[in-house]
């Protein structure tokens, strides 16, 4: 197995041209109205020690692909609309340690590895890649580069239409090239690829073929599935890597010798390629969530949500926790990732999108977005809410900081075919603003995802035209006086307080003290049960919490204590 080192010269930074506007019509740039910033509550998927800092690492956002975002994203305030011309789809946005957007554009041609500037979308640098391969549907081909990662050392880390795995110092240096020829077959195309926890070079292919390669040999080692691969993958601290296939979601894990299937679940299918999807089976690259679960949807009629326990023995339990139904029957596919917030998964509705001319013209897809809550206990996963939006083709985001979700929609109707970034309420569904991003094929996202940027404010949608970003006129921020309080009760010679307010989910840790009693929490709920020695008049308790852009709010409360 070959390892290069390799030089390719990139063109000067490049002034970006924007996408152009099919025939404007008379569609309202904004509707809605600006929206107050509520945090979600979730755990934050461990940081992966081979990929850059979660929300920037990968086109889901972490190792997890768990498709949220720590910093807020637009929320409606006098928005405004850039976009650069590459007349190709740039999927896959993440951002280095500079802050600079690293992207992956898919043209008809060819993939193009591309660093640009995150405020003017100008071109800094850009390598050409190797040609696509001939597919009879180009737009549901994501092999060649759709799918990549950037590592902790701000490298793009893809594979190639030519079977090798490239590692790439922003879009100039190739510092090394795996040759994978002698695992995946000629003809087949590289799906994804991710590292383990141990620093392995994971990846699957449209044909069924699972494998790694050792960045510090070189040496591969693969087997072949039997059913195909539609989609990316997720990986956990165990190093576990978790894929599904047309048939059946699987756990596996790297062996000296090769690869060990840890477990293998079926799911329902009824073998049809729904209008939507890219493949029979399962739509979905598995998400990571919980304790200890993994979602996917399945190909029933209609769909469902489905949730299994990820770890190595299930204890004598069912591995599947719940499938639960969502959209209608004969109206209902997904071709994304699920959102996973805490035990919230969201799921979006793709059914009638079946490449740019199935929504031209005024024509769309089937609506809408759905909410599963997985209870405590795991016995039920029910449905919480359903918008009636409709998105073709979006990985649609959350914004953990700001409480909304961001899913990119197209209305009936419409000749003038006008695209929408569109913002929900996480808490209960409702269409909170629409900003238009631009009419015509151009600015149809095909597949692509919302991105959340690093800079407050800013959402960047992928479409067949480039990449375009919708953002604020004026960057939102934390609101200056977090919104916190002291809960506090006192009597029996027990005093109980706890850390609440809209803004505690922000909140890193917490310095908790009642007289001389001090202790710090450093998860949710932030709270304390102490007992004391007798019950006074009054007691105070103080709480200093961290936040985490590095604030130390100061929070007090005294109560009256029953004697």
């Amino acid at each position: 197995m070959a390892l290069t080192v390799l030089a390719v010269v990139a063109p000067a930074s490049a002034a970006a041209a924007p996408i152009p506007d099919g025939p404007r019509g008379e569609a309202s740039d904004f509707s809605g109205a600006p929206f107050d910033s509520r945090p979600l509550r979730s755990p934050a998927p461990p940081r992966h020690p081979f990929m850059a800092r979660n929300d920037r690492s990968n086109l889901h956002q972490d190792a997890y692909q768990s498709d949220t975002s720590r910093g807020l994203g637009p929320l409606g305030h006098g928005m405004r609309q850039t976009s650069t011309l590459k007349t190709a789809d740039c999927g896959s946005v993440t951002f280095d340690s500079r802050g600079r957007i690293v992207t992956v554009c898919v043209g008809f041609l060819r993939p193009t590895l591309v660093v640009m500037d995150p405020n003017s979308l100008a071109t800094i640098e850009e390598m050409p890649l190797p040609l696509r391969q001939p597919s009879p549907n180009p737009f549901q081909d994501f092999t060649g580069g759709g799918y990549f990662y950037l590592d902790n050392r701000d490298r793009a880390v893809l594979a190639t239409t030519d079977r090798r795995i490239l590692v790439v110092a922003g879009a100039r240096d190739v510092q090394a090239s795996y040759d994978i020829r002698g695992a995946v077959p000629s003809g087949d195309g590289v799906i994804s690829t991710l590292p383990d926890w141990s620093g392995r070079l994971w990846f699957a292919t449209k044909g069924g073929v699972v494998g790694w390669v050792d960045p510090r040999t070189g040496a591969v080692r693969s087997r072949a599935l039997g059913a195909p691969i539609g989609n990316s993958f997720a990986v956990d601290e165990e190093n576990g890597v978790y894929i599904v296939t047309d048939k059946a979601l699987y756990r596996f894990e790297a062996t000296p010798g090769g690869i060990d299937t840890v477990w293998r679940e079926g799911y329902a299918n009824d073998g049809q390629k729904k209008p939507g999807q890219t493949q029979r089976g399962s739509g979905t690259t598995p998400t990571l969530f919980g304790p200890g679960l993994v979602a996917i949807t399945d190909n029933a009629d209609p769909i469902r949500v489905v949730v299994m326990r990820r770890g190595r023995s299930t204890g004598g339990r069912s591995r599947t926790v719940c499938a639960t139904p969502v959209f209608s029957k004969g109206a209902s596919s997904d071709d994304q990732s699920l959102i996973a917030v805490n035990r919230s998964l969201i799921a979006e509705n793709n059914y009638g999108y079946t490449g740019p001319p199935s929504v031209q013209s005024g024509r769309t897809t089937q609506p809408g977005l759905e909410r599963v809550d997985v209870r405590r206990g795991l016995r039920r996963c029910p449905k919480i809410w359903r918008s009636e939006e409709r998105a073709p083709s979006v990985v649609p985001k959350v914004s953990l900081d700001g409480g909304l979700v961001y899913t990119y929609t197209k209305p009936p109707g419409r000749s003038d075919d006008p695209w929408y970034l569109t913002a929900l309420d996480f808490r209960n569904g409702r269409t909170v603003w629409k900003q238009l991003a631009g009419y015509g094929l151009g600015h149809n996202n095909n597949y692509a995802p919302v991105t959340i940027g690093p800079d407050n404010g800013t959402a960047y949608v992928g479409a067949l035209g480039g990449l375009i970003a919708l953002r604020d006129a004026t960057p939102p921020r934390l609101p200056r006086r977090p919104r916190l309080k002291v809960k506090a009760r006192c009597g029996n010679r027990r005093v109980r307080g706890r850390l609440a307010g809209i803004d505690e989910p922000l909140v890193l840790r917490a310095r908790i003290a009642v007289r001389k009693r001090k202790r710090t929490d450093r998860s949710s709920p932030f709270r304390i049960r102490w007992k004391l020695r007798r019950t006074p008049r009054r007691v105070r308790v103080r709480i200093v919490a961290r936040l985490r852009d590095g604030r130390l709010p100061r929070r007090t409360k005294t109560v009256r204590c029953r004697r």
